[in-house]
């Protein structure tokens, strides 16, 4: 019997994600090794993970790319191999890990480790605005404006992201204003003014017992919604009693489901949007659309139908 070629994997470590330690490296390099899997593993700066992941998604031999991190590391690799046949691992080593809970991936390390050896794959979606990709969401309004509050905090006084997150929003809701904006759907147009617009790669839900959960990421549709507010005080009665499933959807929100893609303008040629919990500023119309089944994800057993991946093959 022959020896099976030894299965390569490039696994990328965002040095800024909510837990990594000088020693993650080593013990991810053990972990695959004893299952045979030769993981060459980068410990990389916030700045560099673009680059690292493209290099990654083009490097000869390589059968996986793994990011490791948090929902703004999984989101750059996703662009990075989103539309190719290169499969993307997950080690979920962020602060709130929204993607991988959605995807069914396991939030231990060595269970997601166990399920990129067993290489089992599943096609779904991400969505994009501007040619950048996201997997979970992007915002435009108070939400970018607040990530951008939230990341001088932790730059300038060394504060934890949830601390700086609360202060932020305090701020945000002392500063409260609301955009006029176009929104643009098969043709047809209509006007809104909303304090924040969300749009989410598949439908999310509202209600306090599932709050920022997906039922399925592989729908091929874009959700939007946009709270009607024209105060703080509104704004935060409007929150709340979403929350708790007693929202007036005609007078309260602007909900849209099953949307493929959706041109949104603005007065102004640039608009800051966060996408997946990162801020930047984007040129208006913003243009969304689903990519749907464009990347193929590493998923646990009970993540979705079996695939063959080069992963494992023998």
């Amino acid at each position: 019997m022959s020896e099976a070629s030894p299965r390569k994997i490039r696994v990328v470590i965002n040095r800024g994600g909510g837990s990594f330690g000088e020693d993650k490296a080593a013990q991810l390099e053990a972990l695959f090794e004893a299952r045979g899997i030769e993981a060459k593993i980068l410990a990389v700066e916030p700045g560099e993970l673009d680059r690292h992941c493209g290099e990654a998604a083009e490097a000869a031999g390589v059968d996986a790319l793994v990011a490791a991190g948090g929902d703004g590391t999984i989101s750059t690799a996703a662009g990075a191999v989103a539309g190719t046949d290169m499969p993307l691992g997950i080690l979920p080593l962020g602060t709130l890990n929204h993607f991988a809970r959605d995807a069914g991936i396991p939030l231990d390390l060595e269970a997601a480790v166990e399920a990129i050896a067993a290489g089992r794959t599943r096609a779904v979606d991400v969505a994009e605005v501007n040619g950048r990709v996201f997997i979970n969401n992007s915002a435009v309004g108070m939400y970018p404006k607040l990530v951008r509050d939230r990341e001088a905090q932790q730059r300038h006084f060394g504060r934890g992201k949830k601390l700086a997150m609360l202060i932020a929003a305090g701020r945000s809701l002392w500063r409260f204003s609301h955009h006029r904006l176009t929104l643009r759907i098969a043709g047809r147009e209509a006007p809104v003014e909303t304090p924040l617009l969300f749009v989410g790669n598949n439908r999310y839900e509202t209600g306090l017992l599932a709050l920022g959960k997906r039922e399925a990421i592989d729908r091929g549709e874009l959700c939007i919604y946009a709270p009607l507010a024209r105060s703080a005080l509104s704004f935060v009665w409007t929150s709340v009693r979403a929350v708790f499933g007693r929202p007036d959807e005609q007078a309260d929100f602007l909900t849209l489901d099953g949307v493929e893609s959706v041109e949104i303008d603005s007065p102004r040629t640039r608009l800051m949007v966060a996408t997946d919990g990162e801020a930047q500023p984007m040129e208006t119309p913003l243009r969304y659309k689903v990519r749907p089944g464009a990347l193929k994800l590493i998923v646990a057993e009970q993540g979705g139908e079996r695939e063959e991946s080069p992963l494992s093959r023998t």
